[in-house]
């Protein structure tokens, strides 16, 4: 009986994480011709809004070359709330329509629900690879590197589950531990409860970094042609270096309603007008 409540939960928590990952879309793109495609799994299910668009006219839209259509109806329908599929779709008309700055915008966004979308990835980095800015970053500690991108594979939906999973194996384990008559059962109960609990920990840990990366946006596009940052919130201020569409800005100051202090991936901060980007 023990043995198949803990199958049970493994098993829930293998499905919970592969179900975390899926987004409904096909394969999207051949990186030898910088194409993209759109999603035509139609899982995701979108309320009617005033105006009765749904999903589906969006996926006809962008089938027949109608960007500016499916632009509309997949923001309609972005206004009733996030989905990950959604802000992919959208990313895409934008690719399409040429505007690489707006298409950056949404996968991002897609990206932050949906972090371990490889899909979404690809296609986020051949937008990138059309911007104009070429930085590059500063490379984290190997091991925070790697904390970062095992993280990263999961949302917050995924992490939560795991770890209520393991939460609940682990009190499985401290039963058997306190409950059972033979010591070699002890020992496993034991062994097994500490590392039930460090996995516990370090879901919700990993939850809540993805929860706080939801609510406390801090990423930013660029959306202006170009933009200089300059060392004060002025326009006065000495400038410093110019940055174009597309390129991925962290604000670090946002105190202010018409300037933002804003940090690149190399490091280097300024300050440019908070019309010039839009957050992520």
């Amino acid at each position: 009986m023990f043995r198949t409540i803990v199958l049970f939960i493994i098993g829930w928590a293998v499905a919970a994480s592969v179900s975390g990952q899926d987004m409904s879309t096909d394969s999207l793109m051949d990186a030898g011709n910088d194409s993209v495609q759109i999603g035509s799994h139609t899982e995701f299910s979108s309320k009617r809004s005033e105006t009765n668009v749904t999903k589906g006219e969006g996926d006809s839209a962008y089938m027949k070359n109608d960007y500016a259509a499916a632009i509309q109806i997949y923001e309609t329908l972005l206004q009733q709330g996030e989905a990950a599929e959604l802000y992919y779709n959208l990313g895409n008309s934008y690719y399409k329509s040429n505007n690489i700055a707006k298409a950056i915008l949404n996968y991002e966004r897609a990206l932050l629900l949906s972090p371990g979308n490889a899909d979404v990835r690809a296609n986020l980095e051949i937008a990138r690879a059309k911007t104009v800015d070429k930085v590059t970053p500063i490379p984290d500690i190997f091991f925070v590197a790697w904390i970062k991108a095992l993280v990263n594979r999961l949302g917050v939906d995924t992490w939560a589950k795991l770890g209520i999973t393991f939460f609940l194996l682990f009190l499985i384990s401290c039963a058997l531990f306190f409950f059972s008559k033979q010591v070699g059962m002890k020992k496993t109960g034991f062994i097994a409860g500490i590392f039930f609990l460090v996995f516990t920990i370090c879901c919700n840990l990993s939850a809540s970094y993805q929860k706080d990366k939801l609510l406390n946006r801090t990423g930013a596009i660029v959306l202006s042609p170009s933009v200089t940052v300059r060392s004060t919130p002025s326009e006065s201020g000495t400038s410093l270096f110019i940055l174009h569409e597309g390129h991925k800005v962290e604000i670090k100051d946002d105190t202010m309603r018409d300037w933002k202090e804003i940090q690149l991936e190399d490091g280097k901060v300024g300050w440019l007008p908070a019309s010039a980007i839009e957050i992520i």
